[in-house]
């Protein structure tokens, strides 16, 4: 067997990675057929590096050197190459060797765990984060073929070598022996090292967004000759937008030696310009588009916004139309926006662009928009409008075969102009990074989402991402954890966001409200309860109230340090002789007024207005203006008012616990060894069946006991007298209850007969049940001997094969299930977590003493929480665990019945070297 076959070519090996500066280089094996790229690359390599490389002067590679460096058995010998526009930009190599550092030979039977690796990278490249990104992929790499170390010699003089494999954050070792530096990496990942790949992933992916978003250059390819058409509008509207770079018309059917468009210049291809060009807007037919990206990578583009239709929209074809789209511009560096886009905006004053499709410039906001859907962006953009807001950046992204929600989120993290996000989002591409970027985002500014396709069911056409069946209910969760405020409508949408762009946040969740209806007041005061807001009694200023009276109670509402925040009801005036005509909708004195005392009072606590009949009051409230006059979003309804608040306030509270999210708690009882053993024992090699195993009782109970979670026993009885045997031995009072799947844990159905207190309830018990439901070989019934009383709950943990691991809590029994009154969080969970989950479902209460009862022990199911967490944290191929009933009594809790499932887990998609998505 040849060395090059002794493996397949490694196809999952191939990636597509965002470097420092935002550009993209394709990672890749090393193959025979690179043999020319190899020397072609070399050539280009300065005599200094190649020094740095082999220790010694080597002008060129021999052909024995290129036959070596391209033939590789994907296992001992390694080679993976970084390519831009199929040239080399940079390789490294591992070759495996024993402890003593001799190469090993599988055809002589020697192996080894470690590795020696040694990277080359074109001069005009480095400086790039081209090395850093490919050891994180040789290593991940060597890590699937058993290798656990690497070492590698570098001369001293090398410092940007040393520099790349000092600052990867793997544990290792140094030392300087005979004039060159040895280092020796463990590869198991660290949390240092994930941290030091995200935050090199974020600085990447933020970089490669702002490209897009802030050109010095943009040209729009098919641009017609005539007036009308796609192109002509959306060179018609950067120009109108005052965009302050340089703008292209390119068209291939212009004039040889070009022409004038509206006064821009006009050329044939972008290569022909003659000048660097940052973004293309490509407006071209879908069946042309190849041609116009080839023409952009040949003139080194950074960027695409692809708005032409015909991809995955129309089917199996279009979809292979767009992936190809996607890897053409990404081998020549390029991100896509779109394809099928509306377009991308941003109002900074030194960018002014509006490479969309709007035929007017918004005016410049602090919010970060981004939408899935053209016809939403229209709405989103003209709602805020309407209301006197605006975006910083705005980013519609059709297909979203590449640039995703992911990818702004990195770039409004920092982005100076941006105040808060709001989100519309049809799909998830990467639910797991979703979270854990929305998390990052939120500690600093809000982020807001509306999602879309909620019951569909599948992915809305069009949409580059594999389709998933996440839950509307772990959907949820994955937001709540990371604090990101959820609305259900694009009203909702547009309502927080003009609360978030004008007002600060409230400090906590005590409402004054005032106004001149006492009606609306009252309708104010319950939506307030109903959000869970703590309104005081609403002040009545009656109809006939002027503006210098709303201006004293907002005044002294204020100041009153037992408020957080202020809703304001308006109706027209009446009953004064400067009151405005009612019919007008108007009322400038009464918005002077409100402005202006909430500008005295300097913006610490919020102000909303919730009015009725005065919608050009509204748009007076939230115009800009004065600058010693506040801003304050006005709703027309008190509900929306009072929401828009709620979901602030709330965020608040997440933000302010967020700088200290709790820990995971380590139990001294646990024996993570001796389970993992009882999970290889139990889950066979290989293809584990459809839906993975389920353990039966006593496998259950040993499992769970290793994480010191104690299942009370059963013993089974497929007689009365059996059942009278089992009863004697665990002790009266006993239950009675069938464990038949059909009817596991539905009391309801009159399964499970409680309290016998002797042989005679008991066997009364048996022979009721087994006339009602069926017989014992029918029923499997089983004796167990009773809890404490408490209340009874259910602790489930599951593997989502988007979102991971999810742990929920709620109360057992048919109304908690039919009303689907049960919390999640995410594993592993802090105590902070497991503490929230218990108080976040609606019937709590229960919990805490309801109606004089006697509250339970919430500590011990607090801490029942964090073991299951911990267990399926550590055991991936626990995919499911069911605890019920679990009844929490004032002291304790007794787990009455449970299930564990054992599958292999589905693979994770966030934990290996930094890559873009490729669906």
């Amino acid at each position: 067997m040849s060395e090059q076959t002794a493996h397949p070519y490694p196809v999952h090996w191939e990636a597509d990675v965002v470097l420092r500066d935002g550009g993209i280089a394709h990672i890749r094996p090393i193959g025979p057929d690179d043999a020319g790229r190899l020397v072609d690359f070399y050539e280009q390599v300065s005599d200094e590096s190649k020094y740095y490389r082999f220790f010694a002067p080597y002008p060129r590679l021999s052909d024995r050197d290129v036959h070596r460096f391209t033939h590789h058995d994907y296992n001992d010998r390694v080679g993976l190459a970084a390519t831009v526009g199929g040239d080399f930009i940079a390789t490294v190599r591992y070759d495996r060797t024993d402890d003593a550092g001799r190469a090993v030979s599988a055809d002589k039977g020697t192996t080894g765990t470690r590795a020696e690796v040694a990277f080359l990278v074109q001069d005009a490249h480095q400086g790039r984060g081209v090395a850093s990104a490919l050891l994180e992929h040789i290593a991940a790499v060597a890590r699937e073929r058993g290798i656990l170390h690497f070492t590698a010699e570098v001369l001293p003089t090398n410092r940007k070598m040393v520099k790349v494999f000092t600052d990867a954050g793997f544990t290792q070792q140094r030392s300087f022996t005979d004039g060159v530096v040895h280092l020796e990496l463990d590869l198991e990942p660290t949390e240092q090292s994930v941290q030091v790949m995200r935050a090199r992933e974020h600085r990447a992916e933020a970089r490669s967004v702002q490209r897009l978003l802030r050109p010095g250059s943009v040209a729009v390819v098919g641009t017609g000759r005539r007036p009308g058409g796609v192109g002509r509008t959306l060179l018609r509207n950067i120009v109108a937008g005052g965009f302050t770079g340089h703008v292209y018309a390119v068209n291939r059917s212009f004039p040889e030696g070009g022409t004038d468009i509206d006064g821009v210049p006009g050329h044939r291809s972008v290569l022909g310009i003659g000048a660097p060009v940052d973004l293309a807007v490509i407006a071209v037919p879908a069946d042309r588009v190849p041609e116009a990206v080839a023409d952009c990578g040949a003139a080194g583009v950074q960027g695409l916004v692809v708005v032409a239709a015909g991809y995955s929209e129309t089917g199996e074809e279009g979809r292979a139309r767009q992936r190809e789209l996607v890897r053409q511009a990404r081998s020549h560096g390029m991100r896509v926006i779109g394809p099928n886009a509306f377009g991308v905006l941003n109002t900074a004053a030194g960018v002014r662009l509006n490479a969309s499709l709007s035929p007017e410039m918004p005016r410049s906001g602090r919010l970060g928009l981004f939408t899935q859907s053209g016809s939403i962006g229209i709405a989103l953009l003209s709602g805020l409008h309407r209301r006197g807001a605006g975006p910083s950046s705005f980013v519609s992204a059709g297909n979203r075969a590449d640039v995703s929600g992911n990818d702004l989120l990195q770039y409004w993290q920092d982005d100076p102009d941006t105040d808060a996000v709001l989100m519309y989002l049809e799909s998830f591409g990467n639910p797991r990074k979703f979270t854990r970027l929305a998390r990052r985002t939120a500690a600093a500014k809000p982020v807001v989402v509306v999602k879309g396709a909620l019951h569909s069911g599948s992915v809305p056409a069009g949409h580059a991402v594999p389709a998933t069946r996440i839950p509307d209910s772990t959907v949820s969760a994955l937001f709540r954890q990371a604090g990101v405020i959820r609305v259900d409508t694009v009203t909702e949408l547009l309502d927080a966001g003009l609360f978030l762009a004008l007002q600060p946040l409230p400090a906590g969740d005590r409402i004054a409200v005032l106004g001149n209806s006492e009606s609306l007041g009252l309708l104010t005061y319950d939506a307030a309860l109903t959000a869970g807001l703590r309104p005081a009694a609403p002040l009545d200023l009656t109809t006939a109230a002027t503006p210098d009276d709303f201006a004293a109670a907002l005044g002294a509402a204020l100041a009153d340090p037992g408020s957080d925040a202020v809703v304001v009801t308006a109706i027209p005036r009446v009953g004064s002789e400067d009151a405005p005509d009612p019919e007008s909708g108007d009322d400038p004195a009464l918005a002077e007024a409100l402005r202006r005392t909430t500008a005295a009072a300097g913006g610490g606590k919020p102000v909303v207005v919730a009015h009725l009949a005065l919608e050009t009051l509204a748009d007076r409230l939230g115009a800009p203006g004065d600058e010693a006059a506040s801003r304050i979003p006005a709703y027309s309804a008190p509900d929306r008012a009072v929401r828009a608040l709620a979901e602030a306030a709330g965020y608040a509270a997440w933000r302010a616990g967020s700088a200290d999210p709790g820990r995971i708690p380590q139990f001294d009882d646990i024996q993570e060894a001796a389970a993992a053993d009882d999970v290889r024992r139990l889950l066979p090699p290989g293809e584990a069946p459809e839906g993975g195993i389920a353990l039966g009782d006593a496998d259950t109970a040993t499992l769970l006991g290793r994480y010191g979670i104690q299942v009370r026993g059963a013993l089974p009885a497929p007689d009365a007298d059996t059942a009278v045997a089992a009863a004697a031995r665990l002790g009266y009072p006993v239950a009675l209850k069938t464990t038949a799947p059909h009817l596991r844990h539905r009391a309801d159905l009159g399964g499970v007969r409680l309290d016998l207190a002797d042989e005679g309830d008991l066997r009364r018990a048996y022979d009721e049940l087994t006339a009602r439901l069926g017989t014992p070989r029918e029923l499997l019934p089983v004796v167990q001997a009773m809890a404490p009383r408490g209340v009874d709950t259910v602790v489930r943990a599951g593997v989502d094969p988007a979102a991971g691991a999810v742990l929920s809590f709620g109360l057992a029994g048919a109304p908690s299930e039919l009303l689907g009154d049960t919390a999640h969080r995410l594993v592993p969970a802090t105590d902070r977590d497991a503490a929230e989950l218990v108080r976040s479902i609606k019937a709590a209460p229960l919990l805490f003493g309801w109606r004089g009862a006697e509250p339970v022990d919430t500590d011990a199911l607090e801490e029942l929480l964090l073991r299951v967490s911990l267990l399926t944290a550590d055991l991936p191929e626990v995919v499911a665990v069911d605890l019920e009933p679990v009844v929490v009594s004032s002291r304790g809790l007794t787990v009455l019945g449970a299930s564990v499932r054992l599958a292999r887990p589905p693979a994770r998609t966030d934990l290996g070297p930094r890559a873009l998505s490729s669906f």
